[in-house]
């Protein structure tokens, strides 16, 4: 553990100068703190690891040992030690860029990187309000000029004591790798046992598009150097929240929450047969179909969640809470509104899954369920708010649970469920959407092989497994899905693609 000699920032006076462009106390002037040698270096390691493994844009254990590099920088080599929300932060964020390692859908693990960055930026910069977690996911960008100064002030620093040039580095680290390449490639051609080992312990390290890997080594260095100095000085970006609005008379925001909420519940009560009807309200409705059917609901709630978040947004903000009657008054409304938002989604979840029972799963048709799913969740913690009219935890709880979301989904395995139910759907029905499933990741490839012969191979054809690599190359559902077709080759198709 290293850190520079300047006090914790909870001990910088109140009346430091702000920073330019940032208000007084959210940001303040920095001129005085050291980046440590070791937190350069260890930057520096991050992004050299990043450069010789991660394989863009192909999932592997790369990026997590990426951002594990880049954690330890920040977390390991500057104080203050994290609290233990922070600490769960940093689990978050490993576990999401962990799932590179498991699954092999690159939208899935585009979706969990970024993820990584908004769970990573709580970590850093933390929050309490919207306004301080919005601008702590964009806090790395705003850190540039700053860092140029911490790291120029620390190296003032180091030349005070032993230095050791940076050429003589170069030259040791590529003496060491020639050593151990000249003399390993020696001991491999003498015995094929040792060849195996070797092969083992040290990872394949190919080095493609160069410009493309330096660019990418020269950013992870620069993010893990941005992180190191938001947890050394964290920026208050919750004091940018606006304050608390003018309270308005009770019946200013009561009258139009009233009509709101006969609204909808004039609406729930119509269109009961419509929401929950099912397969019977479908074919016996002209001209409505499946696709109808499931779109309405999804578009439906969109709205409704949009409408209802802006509305409690703007109402809360204007209620008196010192009033014993505004907050019950507040509490009946905004809860039936939140309730009645909920019969929504739950009519939406119905008609999607209908749909899919229909028609089969698609990675559209599976992420609207999912989103539809934490949006339900989302007005029930609107509702647990609004039980003590305090909504202080709410952010933080919102984001928790987008994060906990993102988890479940990728250990659902999107790709391998929707295989895995089209391939139930053919046992039942016999058809089978075959130019689709050949588009999935080699997540579905152990579904897709219980397939009977000539449409296993068909819906098999289209995916590449590569070779099934190891070491920094390494991805669980790859090493996997390649086990299978070696086992098992792909045979001629002799199918049409529909099935």
């Amino acid at each position: 553990m290293t850190a520079s000699t300047v006090s914790p920032p909870d001990a910088i006076p109140a009346s430091g100068r702000a920073f330019r462009g940032w208000p007084r106390g959210a940001w303040r002037r920095d001129r005085t703190s050291l980046a440590p040698r070791v937190t350069v270096a260890a930057a520096l390691g991050a992004g050299a690891l990043a450069t010789l493994t991660v394989q863009t844009p192909a999932a592997s254990v790369a990026y997590l040992l990426t951002g594990a590099a880049v954690v330890t920088t920040a977390f390991a080599t500057v104080r203050p030690r994290p609290s233990a929300l922070r600490l769960v932060a940093v689990a978050a964020t490993l576990a999401l860029l962990a799932v590179a390692a498991l699954r092999g859908a690159e939208w899935l693990v585009a979706l969990c990187v970024v993820a990584s960055w908004v769970a990573g930026s709580l970590a850093l910069v933390g929050g309490r309000t919207w306004t301080g977690m919005a601008l702590g996911v964009l806090a790395p960008g705003f850190t540039p000029v700053r860092v140029a100064g911490w790291v120029h002030r620390g190296r003032a620093r180091w030349r005070g004591g032993r230095r050791v040039h940076p050429g003589r580095v170069v030259v040791v680290a590529a003496l060491s790798v020639a050593l151990v390449a000249l003399f390993g490639s020696l001991f491999v051609s003498a015995d094929p046992e040792f060849g195996r080992l070797f092969d083992a312990v040290v990872p394949d390290v190919r080095v493609t598009n160069p410009l493309g890997r330096l660019l990418l080594g020269a950013g992870v260095a620069g993010v893990a150097l941005a992180a190191a100095y938001l947890r050394r000085r964290p920026p208050r970006f919750d004091s940018l929240a606006p304050g608390p609005g003018r309270p308005l008379a009770s019946w200013e925001w009561a009258v139009p929450l009233v009509l709101l909420d006969l609204l909808f519940a004039g609406f729930v009560a119509v269109q009961v047969r419509v929401l929950f009807g099912g397969e019977d309200h479908v074919r016996d409705t002209a001209g409505l179909t499946y696709a109808n059917y499931a779109r309405q609901g999804f578009w439906q709630l969109a709205a409704v969640t949009v409408l209802t978040l802006i509305v409690i947004a703007v109402v809360v903000r204007r209620i008196d809470r010192a009033g014993r009657g505004d907050r019950v008054l507040a509490r009946v409304l905004l809860g039936l509104l939140c309730g009645l938002s909920l019969v929504v989604v739950a009519s939406a979840l119905h008609r999607m899954s209908l749909y899919e029972n229909e028609f089969g799963y698609t990675r559209l048709r599976l992420s609207v369920m999912a989103v539809e799913l934490w949006l339900g969740v989302v007005f029930v913690l609107l509702l647990a708010a609004g039980v003590r009219m305090s909504g202080r935890w709410l952010p933080r709880a919102v984001l928790v649970s987008a994060v906990i979301g993102v988890l479940g989904f990728a250990a659902l395995d999107p790709d391998g469920y929707i295989a895995g139910r089209n391939v139930d759907r053919y046992a039942e029905t016999g058809r089978l959407d075959v130019a689709y499933l050949r588009g999935l990741s080699v997540d579905a490839v152990p579904e897709l092989d219980r397939l009977p012969e000539p449409a296993r191979s068909c819906a098999l054809s289209g995916i590449d497994v590569g070779s099934g690599a190891t070491g920094f190359d390494y991805n669980a559902a790859r090493a996997r899905a390649h086990d299978i077709l070696q086992a098992r080759p792909v045979g001629p198709c002799t199918i049409s693609a529909t099935g």
